[in-house]
């Protein structure tokens, strides 16, 4: 270990030590608006975005421009005889706050199908990266290497008025939704598939023409993905994903740039990475325990993760504090096209027993499944495996709010981000003198 290392652990470990202690002790002095506590918890529930898409309810769960995910499933166009809404609709309804019409999604799939052609040094970016690179690292620096059609970019530079960056936001936008599908395609069949490529087909909806190109042409498949991209789409705008995007956007970095860097947040283990992380955890148990364990056995399993330090993925949420309605609308799903699948059966198990014993250790304000603790077993059960690919079919879905969000950034000519930061010495000395003055 260098001596600048030791010298860091030395001063770094006892502070943090100290701090935990200090949090401990003083959490509920006021600093202004907030407390000790909220400088030190992430600045969960502090006020600070505006966010025009979604809103999320510690009770309610997520809401699109008013509409819950049961009223979407309703209420959102789908194709002829379909079950499940079509994420076209959903972009058009956090866009303008009103339900598009089938025609309205008809418009916006002609308009993105004739932006879809993907730049030939987008795949030799990728191509020249090792094949065993994250599919979550070729994403990005896919998306990165997009950036070159940015109009956005290029109309900046030669200068522009503010009051018109949403309308070359705008381009830039549709373009990034038209050419992600391909491009995370193209990773899926790179890694996994032996580099055996499929063509888009443009007489699908932009979800199914994602599965085609993934090599899932299913009918049943086409409808899961819809939904899929429709739960994962927004969560507002404190999530990282979304937040990352605004405040690299606030920079008036171009959307390529701005949500380049939100899908590295989405790729750590804390956010959507979560989603591998479920499946992981379940095969484990099934190495361990049988294909097909009980409720008892489940139960003591996941006793077992948490005396081990660990956590159950799937569970708890920021904000949320019942049921992931996300979780229960893929529950539904898997009701009805696969009620009888071993692993989503195991899901349900878990989903029964796991929230008391959580709820127990006392330390877990939320104990109930988030979305990422079914959206795995429902891939599985139609073949698609390869976990580490997952988090990049969230990405894709994430494009769809927080281009949204960003367009209304522009749009409300919202400024640079810049929050107010303080050091430890200054939050010792503030709360001296609070205490002292009392």
């Amino acid at each position: 270990m260098s001596n600048l290392k030791i010298k860091f652990a030395e001063k770094a470990l006892p502070l943090a030590v100290e701090i935990r202690n200090f949090v401990k002790e003083n959490g509920d002095v006021v600093l202004g608006d907030f407390t000790v506590e909220d400088v030190y918890a992430g600045q969960k529930g502090i006020i600070g975005l505006l966010t025009e898409t979604s809103l999320l309810d510690a009770n309610e769960g997520i809401r699109f421009r008013g509409y819950t995910i049961p009223e979407l499933r309703q209420l959102l166009p789908k194709v002829p005889g379909g079950t499940e809404p079509l994420p076209e609709g959903l972009f058009y309804l956090m866009l303008l706050g009103e339900l598009p019409t089938y025609d309205d999604v008809l418009d916006i799939q002609a308009n993105w199908a004739a932006r879809a052609n993907v730049p030939a040094h987008v795949f030799a970016a990728l191509d020249a990266m090792p094949i065993t690179t994250h599919p979550m690292t070729q994403f990005a620096i896919a998306i990165n290497a997009l950036q070159t059609d940015s109009v956005f970019a290029k109309a900046y530079k030669e200068g522009i008025n503010k009051k018109d960056y949403w309308d070359y936001t705008y381009e830039d936008v549709c373009t990034l939704l038209a050419r992600i599908p391909i491009v995370a395609a193209y990773i899926y069949r790179r890694t996994y598939k032996n580099g055996d490529h499929i063509a888009a087909d443009p007489n699908l909806d932009w979800a199914a023409n994602f599965a085609h190109m993934l090599g899932y042409d299913q009918n049943e498949f086409y409808k899961l993905m819809r939904l899929y991209l429709v739960i994962h789409a927004d969560h507002e705008g404190g999530n990282v994903s979304a937040h990352t995007t605004h405040l690299v956007g606030s920079t008036l970095a171009d959307p390529y740039l701005s949500f380049a860097a939100s899908m590295n947040g989405l790729a750590g283990p804390l956010h959507g990475l979560a989603n591998q992380e479920v499946v992981s955890w379940i095969k484990h148990m099934q190495l361990e325990i049988g294909e097909d364990p009980s409720e008892e056995q489940i139960t003591a399993y996941i006793q077992q993760t948490l005396t081990e330090g660990k956590v159950v993925p799937g569970y708890g949420h920021a904000v949320l504090r019942k049921t992931d309605p996300r979780f229960t609308a893929q529950q539904e799903f898997a009701k009805t096209y696969m009620p009888d699948d071993k692993l989503v059966n195991i899901v349900w198990k878990v989903y029964k027993v796991a929230p008391p014993i959580l709820e127990n250790t006392g330390k877990i304000k939320n104990p109930w499944p988030n979305v990422d603790a079914h959206s795995g077993a429902l891939l599985l059960h139609y073949g698609f495996a390869e976990y580490e690919f997952y988090t990049v079919l969230f990405g894709v879905s994430r494009a769809l709010g927080v281009m949204a969000s960003l367009l209304w950034d522009r749009a409300l000519g919202l400024p640079l981000e810049r929050p107010k930061s303080v050091t430890y010495e200054w939050l010792k000395t503030t709360v001296a003198a609070k205490k002292a003055a009392v």
